[in-house]
């Protein structure tokens, strides 16, 4: 007798198991065509795997042991940063200018809405002033510790749960913190002062930028922030040309940041990209005409008797340019077209509505 395949019908069989025999054959061969497929392309993504530089996907190479790294943990600040619904009917620069500190720092926040506009009770607020250099106040190279503690008091009369005062200095922080009187300014008006420490700074993911989309920053104070405010002096600088609101931020940066002076208007750019404030005050009080950025003569610094505020770093940085720093004769430095072509900005500060208000 004929032996025949396990499952195959016998001479016995009718014409429905042949025909259930057949299918079970065709069955069995699509699942040897799938299984081989299958196979095929396995072998096929290992190959190239196998094969492939080390930079493109899925390849197994790591030439230079960097894909077996840990990667970092990144952070991003809010979408949009810290800044309020803009209100088209409220002047983008407010000018105070006066004698009296206090009343020009509530006069220039009035002019562009008033301080209800941007903190409400509750409100945990980051306040970044310039305190780079071990300076006293007076030569005009860190931001005003009067203009800050007024800033500060205005902040809390509005209800904010708690005030945050930040910087990472070119120099010993302590020392600059004290020297410059922001240690005391700060504290007494009701602040927590925030003195960097290698653990406060997390890498930040900042999207489009040029230098610093994967940075160190100095994470710590931003912890359930919800409203920045930077307030910052009018200097010259010998690199940019001159410092005021935006390069201000430079400040949060950690890092080897030294590197960005090759293309110091590249990363001021990116600094306006990486922050998007609440609004910004320009301590224009003394002004740093010359020798800037350090300062250190009181020969280079003049009475500026003004405070300006925005929630435009660019033109109210274009305002200190031409008003206070008295250089309407010169071409804004190249980092303000850099930041603007961005959509970050707008120094043609002449073509907004500016309120001047005379105060003290």
């Amino acid at each position: 007798m004929a032996s025949h395949p396990p499952g195959h019908p016998t001479n016995d069989s009718t014409p429905a198991s042949d025909a259930a025999w057949q299918a079970h054959r065709a069955a069995e061969r699509r699942k040897f065509l799938k299984q081989a497929g299958a196979f095929a392309g396995l072998a096929t993504v290992a190959g190239w795997a196998a094969l492939a530089p080390s930079r493109w996907p899925l390849s197994f190479k790591d030439l230079d042991g960097e894909r077996g790294k840990p990667r970092p943990k990144t952070l991003k600040l809010p979408d949009g940063g810290f800044a309020v619904q803009p209100v088209s009917t409220y002047p983008h620069l407010g000018v105070a200018r006066g004698s009296d500190v206090p009343a020009m720092v509530r006069a220039a926040i009035d002019a562009i809405g008033g301080i209800g506009r941007f903190i409400q009770p509750g409100d945990v607020v980051v306040i970044k002033p310039n305190v780079a250099f071990e300076r006293p106040a007076v030569l005009g190279a860190t931001t005003n510790p009067e203009v800050l503690a007024a800033l500060i008091h205005v902040v809390r009369e509005a209800g904010a749960k708690e005030v945050r005062v930040v910087d990472n200095p070119i120099e010993s922080p302590e020392s600059c913190f004290v020297r410059s009187g922001v240690q005391q300014a700060a504290v007494e008006a009701g602040a927590t002062v925030y003195l960097p420490t290698p653990s406060d700074f997390e890498t930040l993911h900042v999207a489009g930028a040029t230098w610093i989309e994967n940075w160190p920053f100095f994470w710590r104070p931003f912890r359930g922030a919800t409203k920045v405010i930077g307030v910052a002096p009018v200097k010259d600088h010998n690199l940019c040309r001159a410092s005021m609101t935006t390069k201000n931020w430079y400040g949060l940066l950690g890092g080897r940041r030294n590197q960005f002076h090759q293309d110091i208007h590249g990363i001021i750019a990116d600094l306006a990209l990486m922050m998007r404030p609440t609004f910004v005050l320009l301590d224009g009080v003394r002004v740093l005409v010359r020798s800037g950025p350090t300062g250190g003569s009181l020969s280079d610094v003049k009475a500026g008797n003004t405070v300006v505020a925005s929630t435009d770093s660019l033109a109210c940085d274009a305002f200190g340019w031409h008003q206070l720093l008295d250089r309407g004769s010169e071409e804004l430095p190249a980092y303000f077209a850099k930041a603007a072509a961005r959509g970050l900005g707008n120094p043609d500060w002449r073509s907004t509505s500016v309120k001047e208000t005379q105060v003290g």
